[in-house]
């Protein structure tokens, strides 16, 4: 959430900063909002005045009493000073939720050094490893793992529907080899605490983390308790603290998990549908981060590294891309995306996005620390990275290491997690 007062204080820069998102409906939603503001100061203003006068004429008419004096004049203006402030009371309370519900629609500004445009302007910063060369046409996933007999779409889409993918079998230990795989990485050498974290979370989690208002039609959710399923394990992780005060001696810090995600895509009907490109349930090892305000580009960094490092280990060729302000997401302030080589369906795909929120999540969840003890509080700077999604990693796996007789060869960090080189068609 946006402090009020960075609006208040230069509303055209604040406005403008918002607008290289492309969003023209961005500027009305400041207007509302300073417009907001102003009424509600206006009405404190005037409460403020009543009950001074209240105070005064309750004191004078203590005074007269105390001198045998009449005040019933006092005593009538005193009661409809009571009855016009209780009046203006409820008013400001009504103005603060309105102003409430209009910040909670305004996104993080993008950085200034995020790059102008919508997506056709993002910037692919650096490249790691090469696509692979086949002398062969390389087939698409969802032919390899049915050879393979590791992905059963049909009966996954009996069970709950398209988009919720079935692993069996090699395919069902592939998604616990990476798991773990990823987790140890994580865990023992990047320094991250593991949580294994509810799958459902209520409303107040998902509006500390952005997802809510703005995005209930993307979210599955449970109507009797209002609980969703979670999107991604960035929300329960994040809401760890809300509400909390941190002791500043301890950022920064991170936490991981692995869980599943579940996402209903509206929207996206009819898009990548094949396969595992675009689903409404996968798995992922999400990574969070906690610092100070001055350390929020470093972390960033070293966050877009550790998740790299999966790829890497993996021996997956990929590529960052820094996304230009108009393809950023709502809560983030800047964004690297990784995309994997994928060579059966011949294009790059998003694996992960590493995000800096600076102190917008943190507002939002009201996370603070103290930068020395006794100091007045701040809000935490919050940053988060696929560490990182399975479904489009697993593609990349399947597609980039295939060989001519429909065996897939697996990259010699999985080998002890898997138990085997190689998956091979069934016979």
């Amino acid at each position: 959430m946006i402090d009020i007062k960075r609006i208040r204080q230069d509303p055209e820069a604040f406005r403008a900063q918002l607008l290289r998102r492309g969003d023209a409906t961005l500027g009305a939603a400041v207007d509302r909002i300073l417009e907001l503001d102003d009424g509600r100061r206006r009405l404190l203003t005037e409460v403020e005045h009543l009950k001074a006068e209240r105070n005064s004429a309750s004191q004078e008419v203590a005074r007269r009493k105390q001198a045998g004096e009449p005040a019933d004049d006092l005593l009538a203006t005193l009661k409809s000073a009571s009855d016009r402030i209780k009046a203006l009371d409820d008013d400001v309370r009504q103005c603060q939720a309105e102003l409430q519900d209009a910040l909670l629609t305004v996104p993080n500004p993008p950085l200034p050094e995020v790059p102008e445009g919508d997506e056709s302007h993002n910037v692919v910063v650096r490249t790691w490893g090469r696509p692979p060369a086949f002398d062969f046409e390389p087939k698409p996933h969802w032919e390899l793992a049915e050879a393979l007999g590791i992905l059963d779409l049909p009966r996954g889409a009996t069970i709950a529907g398209s988009g919720f993918p079935l692993f069996v079998g090699l395919g069902a230990r592939l998604v616990r080899a990476l798991a773990n795989l990823m987790l140890d990485l994580h865990t023992v050498e990047h320094g991250y605490i593991e949580v294994s974290p509810p799958v459902l979370v209520n409303r107040d989690a998902l509006t500390g983390t952005g997802q809510l208002p703005k995005f209930e039609d993307d979210l599955y959710r449970m109507d009797g308790d209002d609980l969703f399923l979670i999107p991604t394990a960035e929300v329960p992780l994040t809401n760890l603290h809300r509400g909390e005060i941190l002791d500043g001696d301890r950022l920064p810090f991170g936490y991981v998990a692995f869980t599943p995600c579940f996402r209903r895509e509206a929207g996206a009907h009819g898009k990548d549908t094949r396969g595992l490109i675009r689903v409404h349930q996968f798995d992922k090892v999400e990574l969070v981060r906690f610092c100070r305000a001055e350390d929020g580009p470093a972390q960033h960094a070293l966050l877009t590294g550790h998740a790299e490092a999966v790829l890497q280990r993996l021996e997956i060729p990929y590529r960052v891309v820094a996304l230009a302000a108009g393809d950023t997401g709502f809560s983030s302030a800047s964004t690297l995306d990784l995309e994997v080589w994928a060579s059966g369906v011949g294009t790059w795909l998003e694996a992960s996005s590493s995000s800096t929120f600076t102190d917008f999540q943190g507002r939002r969840a009201n996370i603070r620390y103290r930068p020395e003890p006794k100091s007045k509080p701040e809000f935490v700077h919050t940053l988060n990275a696929s560490g990182v999604a399975f479904p489009r990693t697993i593609i990349a796996l399947l597609e980039n290491n295939q060989t001519a007789e429909g065996e897939v060869l697996l990259p010699e960090s999985l080998v002890p997690y898997m138990g085997t080189d190689r998956l091979s068609p069934r016979a």
